[in-house]
């Protein structure tokens, strides 16, 4: 009885192993997490894009990222997480600290997740500032694995310099596909010599595309800065508040609606989020 108990405690990780670790940046790293136990993984739900886990670093605490890949391996197979996460605190570093091999736990998959099914046929922007691009990831490598069901896509990448900008790696495969076209971006003054790509912050990088607004969809994520600016110019270009999706960055701590962490009156970031569109975003308070 008491073994079953502990299987049903919501609070219970399950328990992965570092199986790879690519640094992105000085201080941002990608995780590629497997299942300790085989069978604990077969019995795993899988996640859709946009839904985020709790990471456990034992004796230090517990971490929020995104599940920053798509839902892989055929039903009742054990599948691989990744998570792509910045060092900031106590138990990201302590995270940081791990070696490949080293045992973490993860609690999920929790939030809801982005529409993608809403946006088949739409031309589709992703605009990602610094860490930003992590949360954004998952649903881009759906659209890219599901190339014919959407129009053409735009993957705006910015950071403040050239070494903070995630995915490098990435990025020259996603541009090979037809119809998708990626744009890197850095803030004056960050750029390097021999730099071939943008210099300007996001908003005033994405307003010289020239894009038309016509049936487009913005999916958006970064520092509350970017977005405050971002949503000002798409306002002035004409785009609707249904048009434009984010994903909120907030404190959470259970993951699911119990600790009172990440709530604004009935809204909870983990339990109603953490994906929103630009009209929910309107409705809650401006100092969220």
């Amino acid at each position: 009885m008491a073994e079953v108990e502990a299987m049903n405690n919501p609070y219970r990780p399950h328990l992965l192993r570092i199986a790879a670790a690519r640094d992105e940046t000085p201080d941002v790293r990608t995780l590629t997490l497997r299942f300790v136990d085989e069978d604990d993984g077969a019995r795993f739900p899988g996640w859709e894009p946009g839904q985020f886990g709790e990471y456990t670093v034992f004796g230090a605490g517990e971490c929020v990222f995104a599940l920053a890949n798509t839902s892989n391996g055929e039903q009742g197979t054990s599948p691989v997480l990744e998570c792509t996460y910045r060092a900031i605190g106590k138990v990201t570093a302590a995270l940081r600290g791990l070696d490949i091999g080293h045992v973490i736990g993860f609690r999920g998959p929790y939030g809801n997740s982005f529409p993608l099914a809403d946006w088949h046929g739409r031309d589709l922007v992703f605009l990602g500032g610094g860490i930003g691009m992590a949360a954004l990831r998952a649903a881009l490598l759906s659209v890219l694995e599901h190339r014919s069901d959407f129009g053409e896509v735009l993957v705006l990448n910015g950071a403040r310099t050239v070494v903070d900008m995630v995915y490098q790696e990435e990025m020259p495969a996603w541009e090979k596909l037809e119809g998708v076209r990626v744009v890197r971006t850095v803030d004056p003054g960050g750029e390097t010599q021999g730099w071939d790509g943008e210099v300007g912050l996001i908003p005033e990088v994405f307003e010289r595309q020239g894009l038309s607004t016509d049936g487009r969809i913005v999916i958006a994520c970064g520092p509350p800065i970017m977005l405050h600016f971002l949503f000002k110019s798409l306002e002035k270009l004409g785009y609707s508040p249904q048009q434009v999706i984010t994903t909120l960055e907030n404190k959470m701590k259970c993951g699911f609606g119990q600790c009172g962490r990440c709530n604004v009156g009935s809204f909870y970031v983990c339990r109603d989020g953490p994906v929103v569109s630009w009209e929910q975003m309107r409705a809650l308070p401006d100092d969220f």
